[in-house]
C-alpha cells in the first residue's frame, strides 16, 4: 500500500491513506474526502530585491549564510510535537538560491523567505527547477528566477512527520503540475509542499474530520513579550494564521488562548 497517487481531479475524492497527525502509524486505514480550492496567497511577487528586507546589513547577492530577524514556533497535536521553528533547536541561517543549488537534492522542501511576507515553499526537482503552487496553478519553475532576490533555506525537518522516498515525492509534485485553482486541494505553497514530502492529507484544506478531542496548539514565540499558545481545529488552520502571523506580525487576540509573560 505505497503512498502513491494518481493525479487528482476535479470531483475525484480517493485519497491517500495516512497516518495519524502525531506522525504515529496506526493499522487502519484513514480514508477522506478532499475539497478543493485554490490557493487564497499571493507570496512571490514582483518586489525588487531591495524590497525583500535584506538591504541593512547584506545584500541579495551575498551567498550567505546569515541570519534574519522572525518569529519563532513550535506545534503539537495532542502531545506530540509536530513542527518546530526555533533558532535553538535548529539553524535559521538563509542563503542566496544560487547557493541553496549546491546543498538541494532532489525532493528537498525549500523555504524562501522576505520580510512582511509569507515564506514561499517549493519542492526541488534539479538542475535548479522546483515544483509548487504559484498563482492557483501548480508549476514547474526555475528558482534562480522566482527567488527574485530572496534567499532561502531547506526546511525537511521543520515538520516532524516521517518523510516519503524522495521518489515518491517528486511523483507526488510532478503528478500534479498543471493542475489550476478550480483542481487543486491546498491552500496556500507551504501545505502543498509539505503534503508532497509527507503525504499526509491533514496538508488538504478539509482533509481531516474535526473531533472535540483532536486540537492543534501553535506556540508563538515572540521576543521580547514571551509565549503565546494559539488553537486550532486543523492542521490547514493552523498553518495559515501562522503564515498571517509572519506576513503581518500580528496576533489575532481572538484566537489567543494563553499568553506566558
Amino acid at each position: 500500500m505505497g503512498n502513491q497517487l494518481d493525479r487528482i481531479t476535479h470531483l475525484n475524492y480517493s485519497e491517500l491513506p495516512t497516518g495519524d497527525p502525531s506522525g504515529l502509524e496506526k493499522d487502519e486505514l484513514r480514508v477522506g474526502v478532499a475539497y478543493f480550492f485554490s490557493d487564497e496567497e499571493e507570496e512571490v511577487d514582483d518586489r525588487t530585491p531591495s524590497d525583500c528586507g535584506f538591504t541593512k546589513d547584506h545584500s541579495p547577492a551575498e551567498e550567505g549564510p546569515f541570519s534574519v530577524s522572525e518569529v519563532e514556533y513550535s506545534a503539537f497535536c495532542s502531545q506530540e510535537c509536530i513542527f518546530s521553528k526555533l533558532r535553538e533547536n535548529e539553524d535559521l541561517n538563509v542563503y542566496s538560491a544560487k547557493t541553496l543549488l549546491t546543498m538541494c537534492k532532489p525532493g528537498d522542501l525549500l523555504e524562501l523567505v522576505a520580510t512582511a511576507q509569507a515564506p514561499h515553499w517549493v519542492i526541488y526537482q534539479r538542475d535548479d527547477q522546483v515544483i509548487h503552487l504559484h498563482k492557483g496553478e501548480i508549476r514547474r519553475d526555475s528558482l534562480l528566477e522566482i527567488s527574485n532576490g530572496r534567499h532561502g533555506r531547506i526546511v525537511n525537518n521543520r515538520y516532524r512527520f516521517r518523510p516519503l522516498p524522495p521518489d515518491l515525492v517528486m511523483q507526488n509534485a510532478s503528478g500534479h503540475l498543471g493542475l489550476r485553482s478550480e483542481e487543486i486541494c491546498w491552500t496556500n505553497s507551504e501545505s502543498f509542499a509539505a503534503w508532497c514530502r509527507f503525504g499526509k492529507r491533514e496538508f488538504k484544506a478539509g482533509g481531516e474530520a474535526h473531533s472535540a478531542e483532536q486540537q492543534y496548539f501553535l506556540k508563538v514565540h515572540l521576543s521580547g513579550s514571551g509565549v503565546h499558545t494559539l488553537v486550532f481545529r486543523s492542521l490547514e488552520d493552523m498553518i495559515r494564521e501562522r503564515r498571517r502571523v509572519d506576513a503581518s506580525g500580528i496576533l489575532k487576540e481572538l484566537s489567543l488562548v494563553t499568553g506566558d509573560k
